[in-house]
Parts: C-alpha cells; sequence; structure tokens
C-alpha cells in the first residue's frame, strides 16, 4: 500500500506538469542568487528606508498554474522529491546592500537569545518606526542563524510576525518572490482569509495566478479549485478535485458545495460551516436564500465577512430592548465590522426621562451597561459645558473599556474632541484629552532649520547625501568655530549625536573643538554591545526594535537615541541610522 501511494504521488505530480504546463518552469525560472551556495549580493542605489509595498513579482519568470496546455516537454520530468542537494533557499525580499547589512547578519547569533527576543516584542504593540525596522531585519535576505534554533524555526518567526502585522501586500510579495505558497501554508491561509473575509475572492484567487508551485496542502487546494471555477476553467478544476480525491482528500461539506459548483447537484445544500472562512463563503455562494445570524461564538473573521457581504441585519430592525443583540453588535463595532456610526445612531434611539437627563451620574450605575452608555452618550449631545462634557466623554469611554471594547468609542470620541479649542481645556482633564486625540501622524510635519542650533541647522542635509565629505567638513568646522566663540551656546546631547555620527562616517573635525562637549553620550547595554563585538547585525536591530517599542522615534527619550544611533554607527548600519536621524534632529513644525 505505501509503495502504491507513492506511485500515486507520482502520477498526480506527473500529471499536473504534463497538463497544467509546468515542465517549462526549468527554462523561465530565474536564476536564485540567494541559494546557499552563493553568497554574491548587487549593489543597490536604493537608499531609503520606505518599504516599497506595491512592487509586484514578474510574472513572465514563471509560468502560472492557470496557464494550463498541451505543451509538451522533451526533457524528461524528474520526480525527485528530496531537498535539493544545493541546499536550502535564503527567503526575503530585500538585498542586504539595500539597509547595509549582509547575508550574514545572523550567523553568529544564538537561537536562545533570539527567540527570547522575539518573545518579548510578540508582548509588544509596536509603533510603525517599531515596525520598519523590524520588518527590514526579518525579510532581508541573509543565511539563517544555526546555533540553538532551526531554520524552520526562524522562518516561522518572519511568517509569525507577517501575519501579526497583517500587511497584505508586503505578505504577498514575500510568499510570490519567494516562491513558498505551498511549503508555507500558515501564511498562505491567513492571506487567503483576510482578502475573503473582506469581500476580496479576485485578490485571493490572483495568487495562484502568480504560483509557479504545484499546491498540495489541502485547505490551499480547497481555494484553488473554487479560483478555477470562478475563472471558468471548470474542466481544469475538476481535474485538479479528481487528482486530489485519488490521494485520499477527504471533505464532504466540501464535496457537497462543489458538486453544486460543478453542476452535478442541482439541489441547494443549507448546511453551514463556521470551520473556515471558506467554508463558510462557500455556503453563502451555493444558496441563494443563505440567512445566518451571528452570536456570542461567531469568529471574528465570519463577522467581517457578514459585514463586507452586507449579510448583516441593519441596526434599524433591531429593538432597544433586544439588549443581547446590542452587545453583539457592540462587539462587532470593536472588531471594526460594523459601522461605529451606526451603534451610536441606536443608542439615540433608547427613551429617557428629562430626569435621567439632567441627572446622569445618579441613574448611569442603576441601568444595564448598554442602557448606562445610550444615557451617557445621549448626555453628551446635549452638553455644551466642556468640564462637563470632558467628565462624561471620559465616563463613556471608561465604560467601554471595562469590558474590553476599547475600539468601540473611537472616531465619534474624536468627533467631539476635536470640537473643543485646547486651549479651553481645564488642567484636570489635559491628559485625557490628549492622549485620545493625539496625531500618530507626525511625518507629516515640516521640517524649519534652525541655524542658531547645531543639530536643527542645515548641516543635517549631510544624511540626505545633500553633502560631499569635503563640504560638510569645512561647513561643520566653520560652524563649531562660532560655537567655540559663543560661550551662552548649550551644546546639547543631539548636538552631540550630530558629530559623533559624522565621525563614525570618517568626517575629520579640528581637534581643538574637542573641548567644547564633555563627551557624555549613553552607554550602550551590556548585551547589545556584545552583540556589536559579534557582528550580530540582525539581533542587535531586533533589540532596537525591542526598546523603540510603541514609541515613535519622535518621542523617544534623547539617552535612548544616543545609545540607538551609537549601536548602529558601530555596525555601519548608516542607512538606517541616517533616517532615524532625520526624524529625530530637525525641529518639525
Amino acid at each position: 500500500m505505501k509503495i502504491l501511494r507513492l506511485l500515486n504521488r507520482y502520477f498526480y505530480f506527473f500529471v499536473l506538469y504534463f497538463f497544467l504546463g509546468l515542465t517549462s518552469l526549468a527554462e523561465n525560472q530565474p536564476a536564485d542568487i540567494w541559494n546557499t551556495q552563493e553568497q554574491v549580493s548587487s549593489p543597490s542605489e536604493n537608499q531609503s528606508l520606505e518599504l516599497n509595498k506595491n512592487d509586484s513579482p514578474n510574472q513572465e519568470n514563471g509560468m502560472s498554474i492557470y496557464n494550463m496546455q498541451s505543451q509538451r516537454n522533451n526533457n524528461l520530468i524528474e520526480l525527485n522529491m528530496s531537498p535539493k542537494p544545493n541546499g536550502l533557499k535564503i527567503i526575503g525580499l530585500y538585498d542586504p546592500s539595500d539597509y547595509d547589512l549582509d547575508i550574514n547578519m545572523w550567523s553568529n547569533s544564538d537561537g536562545d537569545q533570539l527567540k527570547n527576543i522575539f518573545l518579548k516584542l510578540n508582548k509588544l504593540k509596536l509603533s510603525n518606526d517599531a515596525k520598519e525596522i523590524l520588518n527590514i531585519s526579518l525579510l532581508t535576505n541573509a543565511h539563517s542563524p544555526k546555533k540553538n534554533i532551526t531554520n524552520e524555526e526562524f522562518l516561522k518567526f518572519k511568517s509569525n510576525w507577517l501575519i501579526r502585522n497583517s500587511d497584505l501586500n508586503l505578505i504577498e510579495n514575500y510568499l510570490i518572490e519567494n516562491q513558498i505558497i505551498n511549503s508555507h501554508p500558515k501564511l498562505t491561509k491567513y492571506f487567503l482569509d483576510e482578502h475573503l473575509s473582506v469581500g476580496n475572492i479576485n485578490k485571493a484567487c490572483e495568487m495562484f495566478e502568480k504560483s509557479t508551485e504545484i499546491i498540495d496542502d489541502d485547505y490551499i487546494s480547497k481555494y484553488l479549485i473554487y479560483c478555477l471555477i470562478k475563472n471558468g476553467k471548470i474542466e481544469q478544476a475538476k481535474l485538479f478535485y479528481d487528482l486530489k480525491k485519488e490521494l485520499g482528500f477527504k471533505d464532504k461539506y466540501f464535496d457537497n458545495k462543489i458538486n453544486i459548483l460543478f453542476n452535478y447537484s442541482s439541489k441547494t445544500d443549507d448546511a453551514i460551516s463556521e470551520d473556515s472562512i471558506l467554508d463558510f463563503f462557500l455556503a453563502h455562494k451555493t444558496n441563494p436564500d443563505f440567512f445566518f445570524d451571528p452570536n456570542e461564538k461567531t469568529k471574528k473573521i465570519i463577522w467581517k465577512y457578514l459585514s463586507s457581504a452586507n449579510l448583516l441585519n441593519s441596526f434599524k430592525e433591531i429593538e432597544v430592548t433586544e439588549l443581547e443583540k446590542i452587545s453583539l453588535i457592540e462587539k462587532a463595532v470593536n472588531n471594526k465590522n460594523y459601522p461605529e456610526k451606526d451603534l451610536f445612531d441606536l443608542y439615540k434611539r433608547f427613551q429617557f426621562n428629562i430626569n435621567q437627563l439632567l441627572n446622569v451620574e445618579s441613574f448611569y450605575n442603576s441601568l444595564t451597561n448598554i442602557e448606562g452608555r445610550a444615557l451617557v452618550y445621549q448626555k453628551i449631545l446635549l452638553e455644551s459645558e466642556i468640564e462637563n462634557k470632558l467628565k462624561l466623554l471620559k465616563i463613556l469611554k471608561e465604560s467601554f473599556e471595562k469590558e474590553n471594547l476599547e475600539n468601540v468609542f473611537d472616531i465619534e470620541m474624536k468627533k467631539f474632541l476635536n470640537e473643543i479649542n485646547p486651549d479651553n481645556i481645564p488642567d484636570n482633564f489635559s491628559n485625557f484629552y490628549f492622549s485620545n486625540i493625539a496625531n500618530d501622524n507626525i511625518d507629516e510635519k515640516k521640517i524649519k532649520f534652525n541655524n542658531d542650533v547645531l543639530h536643527q541647522s542645515k548641516l543635517i542635509n549631510y544624511f540626505n547625501g545633500d553633502y560631499s565629505e569635503t563640504k560638510i567638513e569645512k561647513d561643520v568646522n566653520n560652524y563649531l568655530k562660532k560655537i567655540k566663540r559663543n560661550k551662552k551656546y548649550f551644546f546639547s546631547m543631539k548636538d552631540q549625536i550630530f558629530i559623533e555620527s559624522l565621525k563614525s562616517d570618517g568626517v575629520k573635525l579640528d581637534k581643538k573643538y574637542n573641548d567644547l562637549y564633555k563627551k557624555d553620550l549613553s552607554e550602550i547595554p551590556t548585551d547589545i554591545q556584545v552583540m556589536i563585538n559579534n557582528d550580530e547585525k540582525g539581533a542587535a536591530l531586533l533589540r532596537i526594535v525591542e526598546v523603540i517599542g510603541q514609541d515613535e522615534l519622535e518621542r523617544i527619550d534623547d539617552e535612548t537615541i544616543s545609545f540607538i544611533i551609537s549601536t548602529l554607527n558601530q555596525l555601519n548600519i548608516d542607512i538606517i541610522r541616517n533616517k532615524i536621524l532625520l526624524k529625530v534632529l530637525p525641529l518639525k513644525v
């Protein structure tokens, strides 16, 4: 039996290669410059830290699994299922030279230490700046660490991060550029499910058009079969489905749904499975009278699909007495699967007497949580006195937070806060006001040069590449000369960071200016210094990500910025360093 199954498997791959036109891939496949036997990297002119999320792989380099044809290949098809003799392929997106890194950036790292850092990172809600550096460190083409960690474990960290970060464009590039749709099923399933959950089945199906792999995973295969049917490739879908069945694929629910799509059966199947979003989707597609009423146990991803497919009951149909349904809506809003505005419009329909509205705090605790929130919200709409309105906004927000619904009162609260002049905010509510109205998009601010301060002057354009080494040496020395004459000038830590970065780049400054400041740059944590000494660039970047954490770079204290820059200086990671310096040094307004 074992031999027979192996022969069936070989036959499966033979048929797929023959009928799907994949036998010509060897001639069209691009060279894999990241093979473990090659360590050549081409220089890149791209020195931007910004990640290109819109790059699409060159589809001319390989045949799509959709491009089915009867073209024969005169070469013998080798059905060797063993790994390539040249070893494991390096998996990533970015050339090491793009960010001053190298192919051995993980080679000296201890896997146990990396696992510990990843464990800590998983507990942090990372800022955009931290995410950007983490993407670079994990997605740069490089050898995996070997000590106390397997290649599979390291790649799992990459996949888990991509899933957590939920950048679908980045995930698509990663899967397609490396042709690992089948070998990284968890990440592929996430990509497909997320697109399907928002009603974008076309985008999910495009994945297969860009893939040159033979799909083996059962769940991904179900997607492929449906996508083939959707694109009018019925016979190819039947062939693939029959081959999967021949190899032992069993899924009665899927069989029933797919037989309807194949027109093998005209009878509607009312069964609805919530085991996966694909199963749920197939129930919807095969039943013209589909109806589903979500409940407390309904998965978030199914809520998302119901919302995108307009399958949720309109809030207008819900009575204010149906508190259980309103509770479900609150949870759906919290997960961004239901419009926030609709919930608060529903709150407006609650009936309260004048006494309750005049004495909110007295009646608030005697009502159910939902009724209490509706009462407070209506009072907010009526309240004109700023301090009272802020007090009510805080009560409402805290009510949501107590039930882990912290995302519900987001857009609506910011709308109220934006109507208040910041100058009129009472001191006892200033922290509440500014922490909830804060705009995280600091990058919208423009640089304003201040030539009276060294690190805010036009000299920082050096880190943009606007200065030659000769010119920057001349201009900085002239500036330091002026400072030496000005006894009142305070040489700040950011000034020191600026000067030390120049020195790290080999910029020669006159020794007579060495006494302008006492070097008091922050000490680098011991573990990071060890990483520097061992040339562990990847691990050091992970630690920098951990240090940045949830903070944007502009909000980090000078001492922390100091040792981050010092770390990058010692490792000669100038491209990333320059980007950070241009964020933290200039005056922005």
